[in-house]
């Protein structure tokens, strides 16, 4: 992957009267990566991405594309930026080729070969040749992905891709820009809900809350939290005291869950025989020990409820 960034957001603010509602953001993202933008409804991610693309000015700070800034040299930041912010804008009475056609004439260099590549990797076939109109919103998205990348820019940003997606469709559009990234070198910049999706897609991630942004880090990193995982120890329920006792003698502080003799433990898994040894010795019946590895979702709630 290339380090050379794409992308530079050096203090980027957007003020609406006394509100910031992007406050003071900075991260890059480089070639071949693709970068994800996480938080909570009105946390200002599609206001960030707005002033990514020039529909919104920004208050303060810049924003640099290719070495170009936003502000100061609009035009040339904005030739290599492929973008659906929200929902792709299509002309519904034009059928979908037509569409791309359409665009295809406002940018030179785009052959009718390549039209035929995009609407075979969305996978629109079938339907190109019939009207906008008559697709379902799975359909227009993909037609505004595939809109969105006919003149092959650098730099590729989605807001909410895979809505209305069926979980093939997803599947499909996952696998294509992790190969759009790592094979072809296009920064992909995607904000979505689907945590799921965001953990199988995403290299790194970032943490947006209350317009600041509050953590980014690599997707293994974010998830792995430093080798600790939530480890549940199931034990006699009579014995569930004294199993807490003997934990705490190791500076690990067991929980109870909602069922009886069930502990929940944060350790690394090499610290799992030791504990496991300590019980049995005291004689307390251990049932099972299971780890719970965390996900993108359970890390995503932790960071976002710490910073309420």
């Amino acid at each position: 992957m290339s380090q050379t960034p794409v992308v530079q957001l050096q203090n980027a603010t957007k003020r609406i009267g006394n509100r910031n509602i992007v406050n003071a953001i900075s991260f890059d993202v480089p070639a071949g990566e693709v970068f994800g933008f996480l938080g909570p409804n009105g946390a200002g991610k599609t206001t960030t991405i707005r002033m990514m693309v020039g529909l919104i000015k920004i208050s303060q700070g810049d924003i640099v594309i290719n070495g170009h800034s936003i502000t100061k040299d609009f035009d040339k930041a904005i030739r290599n930026v492929g973008a659906i912010v929200e929902n792709p804008d299509l002309y519904k009475y034009l059928t979908g080729y037509q569409n791309l056609k359409h665009y295809a004439r406002m940018v030179p260099g785009i052959s009718k070969d390549r039209i035929d590549e995009m609407v075979e990797i969305v996978g629109l076939k079938d339907r190109i040749h019939d009207k906008v109109k008559t697709y379902s919103l799975g359909m227009r998205q993909r037609l505004g992905i595939a809109q969105a990348l006919l003149h092959r820019p650098s730099l590729l940003i989605l807001d909410e891709p895979t809505n209305g997606l069926d979980p093939a469709g997803i599947h499909e559009l996952r696998n294509y820009l992790k190969r759009l990234a790592h094979k072809e070198g296009v920064a992909v910049f995607v904000s979505s809900h689907l945590l799921s999706e965001m953990e199988l897609m995403c290299d790194r991630v970032g943490v947006l809350q209350n317009g600041k942004l509050v953590s980014i880090q690599s997707i293994k990193d974010f998830v792995d939290n430093g080798g600790v995982s939530r480890v549940c120890v199931t034990v006699e329920p009579a014995q569930t005291e004294q199993a807490k006792r003997l934990i705490a003698s190791l500076n690990r502080t067991a929980s109870p869950a909602k069922h009886q003799g069930q502990l929940f433990i944060q350790m690394s898994k090499e610290e799992i025989p030791k504990v496991n040894k300590l019980l049995l010795n005291a004689g307390i019946q251990v049932y099972g020990i299971q780890m719970q590895e965390q996900t993108l979702e359970d890390k995503f709630l932790e960071i976002t409820e710490e910073k309420k």
